[in-house]
């Protein structure tokens, strides 16, 4: 482990959070654990109805650093994440759900690609584990950059991953849908002329977890076809075509974990 680094920019961690009891405590030790220290995490609890908010509490009360914002209603992650963002004080924000988990250097080593770079726009590659923290044998590999034609045709981008800087995007905001806010949000971005700069290292550990949405492949066709359409004003050839897209890319990555 590297020693801690405490000079530089505030980073604001957002983290959405319902019903999380059973993962919630392993994403805030991964943030407290990280070599960059200068940092805040705002958890917004999604009117959970299990321990989430107990859990997160105790953690708040012994770090000053983490602050919990409770909703008033149900209203899903893009909801509470643009809560979060409201909130936040940092020059650069960081998204991380309440069931992921970063590596030690991820915040320090993105920031740095970051800073020498000039970036506004950055996220890291990935793997995905099990509910029980198994890794999955697979890496979701980070090109080295990606434009808005590239993400429409396909989203490599793990929400857990990114990194933005709000000096040069401007304060962000999610549209509010029930899902896929996120890829909205990389489109939207990329639109206005923000490349997405990849950093080729493994950073983050993304969960499955059964019955989510992005575990429902029929699912995120679905709200894929909804952004494409509804949101980005595609016609239904264009749509169709790059949904097409979306499923040689996801078979093509199930193919390669089977080697």
């Amino acid at each position: 482990m590297q020693s801690n680094k405490t000079a530089g920019p505030l980073i604001s961690v957002i983290t959405p959070a319902y019903n999380s009891q059973q993962f919630i405590h392993e994403t805030i030790e991964s943030v407290q654990n990280q070599t960059y220290t200068n940092w805040e995490m705002i958890i917004v609890d999604d009117c959970s109805t299990d321990r989430t908010t107990e859990i997160v509490a105790s953690y708040q009360k012994e770090d000053a650093r983490i602050t919990l914002i409770k909703l008033k209603e149900n209203a899903g992650s893009g909801v509470a994440r643009n809560t979060a963002i409201e909130a936040a004080k940092g020059r650069f924000i960081a998204f991380l759900d309440s069931d992921d988990v970063w590596l030690e250097t991820k915040l320090e080593k993105q920031l740095d690609f970051m800073l020498e770079k000039d970036i506004a726009f950055s996220f890291t590659e990935y793997v995905r584990m099990l509910e029980d923290g198994t890794e999955v044998n697979s890496v979701i590999k980070a090109p080295e950059t990606i434009d808005y034609v590239g993400l429409m045709k396909h989203c490599v981008i793990g929400c857990l991953t990114v990194m933005l800087d709000t000096k040069k995007t401007g304060k962000v905001k999610m549209i509010h849908i029930r899902s896929r806010q996120d890829y909205v949000l990389w489109l939207t971005l990329t639109k206005n002329g923000f490349i997405a700069y990849g950093l080729p290292e493994v950073l983050s550990k993304y969960r499955l977890v059964q019955n989510s949405i992005s575990s429902n492949k029929l699912k995120m066709v679905k709200q894929n076809w909804r952004v494409y359409r509804t949101v980005e004003e595609q016609s239904a050839i264009k749509s169709a075509w790059y949904i097409l897209n979306y499923a040689f890319h996801y078979i093509k990555r199930r193919f390669n974990r089977r080697k």
